[in-house]
């Protein structure tokens, strides 16, 4: 096991990630544990949003085929691109580009067509929804009274303010049509029949893709606290509209006591612990002894990345190596480009600044971190001394938020990407013996 090898490495535990979290062998998998409730439905309709919602409807077409009746899913435009003219125009479902993490105009139409399918399920009829990381953006279908310029200001907000994905969605919820229930409200008296791809820490059902078939626990008061909390929105449409909910003047979310979640029925097909399980194994497989093994990593992503250069130098020169896995948040107060990976390695290089036989990768599962076209960023020993090399100062880069800029210039860029799945963030640190 030799430090030179360090890329092929964390390729090949990459790799390892993203097989655990294919969404359509884990639909697969899980699909015989309905299967006999779908074939009794008198008619299937599809609906589909996130990062793996091709990926998902396809396997759905192999398993149903014939059976589906219609359907709408929002799919990553870049995979779209992929597949070929003839499968697609051959399928009994529309196809619909999305973009993310802000919703434009595709969305709408994306979210239209979605709403459409859910109404036209009618009783003894099941309806497969199909959801994933990014599925909160696809899904965007403004409240009566607001627009979608409203919901993109506000939601780019509370992204740049660095607000968790449990408060962004209670936003969302409260402002828009399909979220926090508002699709099973459509879809009913049909059965909702739900696969899930977790993108967020602890697998809660109601925010992934905010819910759209789950009780909602928030309330508009909640989202209020939100907006206040971030310092987003002191006066404006968004606000008013949650002030009117809040005076009891909108209806709610659908409520954990609603006798309409029995028609609903969740099942989890991957997830962020899953996938760092597989690199577990793998990292074993190729010699290294798993040292620390830790999940639900939140919070400021420099914070995460200077803590896991630590148990690096800490535990260099023998043949162990760390895991992280969760999703953390930037908070931007620079004008630079970058990501949560890639400034939790920029983070994690200063910290091992000098050390020989140490490696750091940090990477989306998506392939997308932030709004840049690099998946993460991989850093050792010698990354800050080559950067000081060409007059970059790594801390310069890391307060003004710009990691993406710093990692493409050094070449060490994890680009892979949209890999048709969302399963959060993995982070990797390598010792290698001297």
């Amino acid at each position: 096991m030799h430090f030179q090898n360090h890329r092929s490495h964390i390729e090949t535990l990459i790799a390892a990630a993203l097989r655990a979290a294919d969404p359509a062998e884990r639909l697969a998998a899980h699909w015989p544990r309905i299967a006999a409730r779908i074939e009794r439905a008198r008619r299937c309709w599809v609906a589909g949003a996130g990062k793996a919602a091709l990926e998902m409807s396809l396997k759905v077409n192999e398993l149903l085929g014939e059976r589906i009746a219609a359907g709408a899913v929002a799919a990553v435009p870049e995979r779209l691109q992929t597949l070929d003219s003839a499968i697609r125009d051959s399928l009994p479902f529309q196809l619909y580009p999305a973009a993310h993490p802000l919703p434009d105009e595709r969305n709408l139409l994306a979210a239209r067509a979605i709403a459409d399918v859910a109404a036209r399920a009618d009783d003894g009829d099941a309806l497969i929804v199909l959801l994933s990381g990014g599925g909160s953006a696809h899904l965007t279908l403004p409240a009566n009274g607001l627009a979608l310029a409203d919901l993109q200001r506000v939601t780019g907000s509370l992204m740049k303010a660095g607000a968790p994905i449990e408060a962004l969605n209670t936003v969302r919820k409260h402002c828009e049509r399909l979220k926090g229930g508002g699709l099973l409200r459509l879809a009913a008296p049909a059965r909702v029949f739900a696969f899930v791809l977790s993108d967020v820490i602890g697998d809660p059902l109601d925010v992934i893709a905010s819910g759209p078939a789950t009780p909602d626990p928030t309330r508009y008061a909640d989202a209020l606290d939100v907006l206040t909390r971030y310092g987003v929105e002191a006066d404006g449409p968004v606000r008013r509209h949650l002030e009117a909910g809040a005076r009891g003047e909108r209806p709610e979310t659908l409520k954990p006591d609603d006798p309409l979640y029995a028609l609903a029925d969740h099942t989890l097909i991957g997830s962020n612990a899953l996938a760092v399980e597989a690199v577990k194994r793998e990292a074993e497989r190729l010699g290294f002894a798993v040292a620390h093994l830790e999940t639900g990593v939140r919070g400021e992503a420099r914070e995460a990345g200077a803590r896991l250069g630590e148990w690096a130098v800490q535990h260099a020169s023998t043949p162990q190596c760390a895991i992280f896995g969760g999703e953390t948040t930037v908070t931007v107060t620079g004008p630079g480009r970058g990501g949560r990976n890639q400034e939790m390695a920029l983070a994690a290089a200063i910290a091992i600044e000098g050390l020989p036989n140490l490696a750091i990768a940090a990477f989306a599962t998506d392939g997308i971190d932030g709004p840049t076209d690099a998946a993460g960023a991989i850093a050792t020993g010698d990354t800050c001394g080559r950067a000081r090399a060409m007059n970059h100062d790594p801390a310069d880069y890391l307060n003004h938020n710009d990691s993406h800029t710093f990692f493409a210039e050094l070449g060490d860029s994890i680009r892979t990407g949209p890999t048709g799945t969302n399963v959060n963030d993995i982070a990797l640190a390598l010792a290698y013996p001297e």
